[in-house]
């Protein structure tokens, strides 16, 4: 028995049970009553049940992400886990890896933790095939479920996003317009957002009519901490005979690792060479010149996502999707 089941039988909206469930004074007597009966008959007893009984809440929110090692990932617990408190809420923290199986078992985890609200930060909690996604489809029918940076359309999930595709798309053509034809995309990620940057890059050379062919595309498998063997892995396409003048990066520690290729390669940066990172970290004062990088606008997101989550705890109907615009930092590693 969920929220839904007890939205249908007792034929009021998803809002209203959790209104009930809450102890909002907005729901009528008749109404009400209505879901209780439903709720007393099927013994339904999670702890936003208790809450709506007048008891003790949690008032604790349970988060998940894959490497808390990552710079994005860590900036992002730190907005949220900030924001939270500031709305008088504790937080969990799992640390899953990448694995289905592990992700699978931290949200089982926190459930029984009767935690009030689960948010999963990052897009790598979300896959193409549907049976992957049921475990995230199956917490959200005991609590609500918030995803940060990537989007899955079911009952109880609200999903936070920057427009990926879109930032990547005008950066790469902003880079062909300053005259930049041959340019290496360098990604590590295959994740929800992963695949709308190589998207938004692909569109864009496929409009200016420019090869989005297999060596222009690089992946690098490695850990996301080895820069030097970033800086190899492209030290290899030269030497295996690959032209390239610009490298467009999935991320700054990419990006820096362009960088510090462009230097070996006594490149003058951005005259010979043009670089751009994702994500406008801590790193792009890590160079000379400073990097160009895209702000996805994290604080932004993070934010977002606790106004939507606090007011879905509070019962309000709130926008499953909402999609922030990035923005282009120019600094001195691509031409104006």
């Amino acid at each position: 028995m969920t929220i839904y089941d007890i939205s249908e039988k007792a034929g009021v909206s998803i809002a209203t049970v959790s209104r009930v469930l809450n102890g909002s004074s907005s729901v009528s007597e008749k109404t009400k009553k209505k879901v209780l009966d439903v709720i007393n008959r099927y013994e339904y007893t999670p702890n936003a049940f208790a809450r709506g009984l007048g008891l003790n809440t949690m008032k604790t929110i349970g988060i998940i992400c894959a490497d808390s090692s990552d710079l994005y990932l860590a900036k992002a617990i730190y907005y949220i886990e900030q924001k939270l408190r500031a709305n008088d809420y504790d937080s969990i923290l799992c640390c899953t890896g990448y694995d289905l199986d592990a992700k699978a078992a931290a949200v089982n985890l926190l459930i029984t933790k009767k935690v009030d609200g689960i948010i999963l930060v990052g897009s790598n909690f979300i896959y193409e095939e549907d049976a992957d996604n049921q475990y995230v489809v199956d917490a959200a029918a005991q609590v609500p479920l918030m995803l940060l940076n990537a989007a899955l359309d079911a009952p109880n999930i609200y999903s936070i996003i920057s427009d990926d595709f879109t930032s990547m798309y005008e950066a790469t053509l902003q880079m062909i317009s300053a005259g930049v034809r041959d340019i290496v995309y360098f990604y590590n990620s295959v994740s929800y957002s992963g695949k709308k940057k190589l998207a938004g890059y692909r569109a864009a050379m496929e409009e200016q009519k420019l090869s989005a062919e297999s060596g222009l595309l690089q992946f690098y498998q490695g850990s996301h901490e080895d820069i030097p063997a970033m800086t190899r892995h492209l030290m290899k396409l030269h030497d295996q005979g690959l032209n390239f003048h610009g490298v467009i990066a999935s991320d700054d520690t990419l990006a820096l690792a362009a960088v510090k290729y462009a230097k070996l390669m006594g490149y003058s940066i951005p005259q010979d060479f043009s670089i751009l990172g994702y994500n406008n970290s801590m790193l792009v004062n890590c160079c000379d010149p400073e990097l160009t990088s895209i702000d996805n606008k994290l604080e932004t997101l993070c934010q977002h996502l606790i106004t939507t989550l606090m007011g879905v705890l509070d019962g309000n109907e709130m926008p499953k999707k909402t999609v922030f615009s990035g923005e282009i930092i120019h600094r001195g590693t691509t031409r104006n």
